[in-house]
This record gives C-alpha cells, structure tokens and sequence, in this order.
C-alpha cells in the first residue's frame, strides 16, 4: 500500500553545502547572514533569530515586559504555544471565537472584547494566521491604535503570506514571530525568527537571548569575551550555526515551496469541488497554503481514520484551546463558549500539502477522498 506523509521537507544539495561550511568551521557567520536575509526577504525591520517558534513567541513576551496579571487576547483556534508563553508569565490570556470561513479570529468579537474590557492590565493580542491566510489586518491595527493595545502576530504558517501587497512582518504589527518548520512534529532542524520595527523591542529582545549578557563581544566561533556582566533576567534562546545552515537553504526556497503549495492547492480545489461531505478552504485574502484545511460534514474522525487505513496521513490545525484541560480547569471554560470554534473543530481536517508532494500523489489523495465520501450515507 502506498503512503503518503502529511509532512516530508525538500532538502538538495543547497542545504548539504551550507551546514558543511559550518562543519568545516571556515565560515561561522550563518546566524548573522540568516538574519539578514530574512530582513531583505520580509522587510520586517530586524530579525533576532531563535531556537523555534516557541522560544520567538516566548522572547516577544519578554520583550514586551509581560507581567503577572496582564492579559493578551488571542483566538482561541491557536496553536497551544500561544497561550503558553502568555501564561508563562502568569499572565492571563483572554480567548475570542473565530470567523468560521478564514479559521482566524472574529475581528466583530475581537472589538466587543476591547470595548467591553475593563481590565488596565490589558497589554496586547496575539494574532494568529492560519494556514497561511493572513485576517483582516487593517481592522486590527485601526482597533489597536484605539484602544492602545500591542499587536504580535503569529505568523509560524505565513513565512512569505502577504496582506494588502506587503510581507507579513512589513504590514504593522509591534512584533511578528515566524518558524521555519511549519510541521514540527520530528522535525530535522529548528529556527524561529521575531521581527519588530521598534528598536526598543529590538534592544531588548537581542539582550535577553542570550542570558542579558553584555562583553567585550565574541569570537567568531562564540567565545565570550574576557569580561562580560548580566543585566536582567535573560534565557538561552540563541540560534546556532547549523540550524541556521539549514535555515537559510529553506529561506532561499520558500518562494517556490509556496509556488508549488498553491499548484497543489487548486488540484485539490478543483477535484474536491463537487465531492459529497467535503467543503474546501474559502479564500478571503491571499493565502499560501501552509495547512489545507477542508471540511467533513460527517464523521471526521471515522474519514480520517479511513484515510490512514489507505496510508494517506492528516492532521488538525487546531484543537480549541477552550477544550485543552489545563485551560478548560483553569478558567472554568463550557465546550459551547465558543461555538464557532467548536463547530468548526468537528469538521476540520488537514490534508498533505508541501512542495515534494507530487500531482500523481495528490491526485491519488483526491481519490481516496472521493471514494470514501460516495459510500456515507
């Protein structure tokens, strides 16, 4: 039987070329040249590189000064990272229900949350992009400049989404944070990137990286400095050589990762259109396809086992955080509280789509899918 990954990276010789510069320890520059061509590649004003998108998420709280008791909205069809790092802080999230056609948050729900906030301590929202499609932007940054609030978007599915002509991290966000493997699960290597146009971010954020240690400087291979002094609580977040290697080889393809992604996009478009119980992804903004989301009127867990039994994997992007036990226990949360969300979360299901999935393979995902909705009654 044939098997098809729901994720497989493209690597070439690019890659190879690249991490045996680092091995070779002739050119130990790669953390500082990915940095700069993620700057060129975005124009996001400055880049500080991390070891995931989680630690990128975490360092932007840091750099926001996060505190015990400040809350940040985010929607509640996020990945957990989201809420983690905000909690992290013993800081509160506050969760907002969805637009059931993009998966992203209701921007409506979003205001009625700012204007019925009463809560001093509200520094920002955590914007996430799913899939690749970015939300409604403009709405959002008009409402944060009302209300005083801080935007950082989640951008770990949108490396190279645009919004209105613009990079996702050139359209006005305070902090934007990206990955560089959109599916993490046993990945081969990690990076995460924050970006922010405010240099006081910046500052801040290049500072706690790496422990706040401030020194005469380092090697070119990372020594310390003879003398050096720590000046705030700090982590170990800092990206290393050969991640970055890596890094700036997929960087250089993501062009045409997203070029193939949405070639692969339209064949499921068009073969799936009429299928019986399967809904496709409504395309409100420019979308590059990191996930392809459909909909499965009935039974999703019985389709997707079905599909597994035919060796074609899926996956869900996202369980709501409502139904998490840690944040449903914590903050008393019902299943209906959100129930675009939930009604959502019944349906979706993630099909395979990366740019080394071929048009016979997907086409045979096609069928597969096809075959078994023709026999659901």
């Amino acid at each position: 039987m044939k098997e098809i990954p729901f994720y497989k990276p493209f690597i070439d010789q690019r890659e190879r070329t690249l991490i045996n510069e680092v091995l070779d320890l002739e050119k130990a520059v790669k953390v500082e040249t990915l940095e700069k061509e993620f700057i060129k590649y975005t124009n996001c004003g400055d880049a500080i590189s991390t070891i995931n998108g989680t630690a990128a998420m975490h360092l932007a709280m840091c750099a926001l000064d996060l505190k015990r008791g400040d809350k940040i909205i985010c929607s509640v069809n996020s990945f957990p990272s989201v809420a983690e790092v905000v909690r992290h802080f013993d800081a509160e999230p506050i969760f907002v229900d969805i637009n059931k056609d993009d998966f992203n948050i209701d921007v409506d729900q979003l205001e009625s949350v700012l204007k019925n906030n009463k809560a001093k301590k509200l520094k920002g929202a955590f914007i996430t992009h799913v899939a690749g499609q970015p939300t409604d932007l403009k709405r959002i940054y008009e409402l944060a400049k009302f209300y005083d609030i801080k935007i950082i978007e989640d951008a770990t599915a949108t490396l190279g989404g645009t919004y209105d002509g613009k990079k996702i991290g050139d359209t006005g966000a305070d902090i934007t944070v990206f990955r560089f493997n959109p599916q993490s699960s046993n990945s081969i290597s990690s990076a995460g990137i924050m970006t922010t146009k405010d240099e006081s971010l910046s500052q801040r954020a290049r500072l706690l990286r790496n422990h706040a240690i401030v020194s005469e400087g380092w090697d070119k291979f990372g020594n310390i400095g003879y003398v050096y002094d720590v000046v705030d609580i700090g982590l170990k977040y800092d990206l290393n050589e050969l991640n970055a290697a890596f890094a700036i080889g997929q960087l250089e393809k993501n062009d045409s990762f997203i070029e193939r992604r949405i070639e692969i996009a339209e064949i499921y478009n068009k073969e799936l259109a009429t299928c019986p119980h399967v809904s496709t992804p409504i395309k409100v903004r420019d979308h590059i396809y990191s996930q392809y989301i459909i909909k499965i009127d009935k039974n999703r867990d019985n389709f997707a086992k079905e599909l597994k039994e035919r060796g074609i994997f899926t996956a869900l992007h996202f369980i709501p955080l409502h139904l998490l036990s840690y944040y449903k226990q914590k903050y008393g949360l019902r299943v209906n509280d959100f129930p675009k969300a939930l009604s959502n979360y019944q349906q979706i299901l993630s099909l395979p789509i990366y740019s080394s999935l071929s048009d016979k393979d997907v086409y045979h995902i096609c069928e597969q899918i096809k075959e078994i909705a023709k026999n659901r009654v």
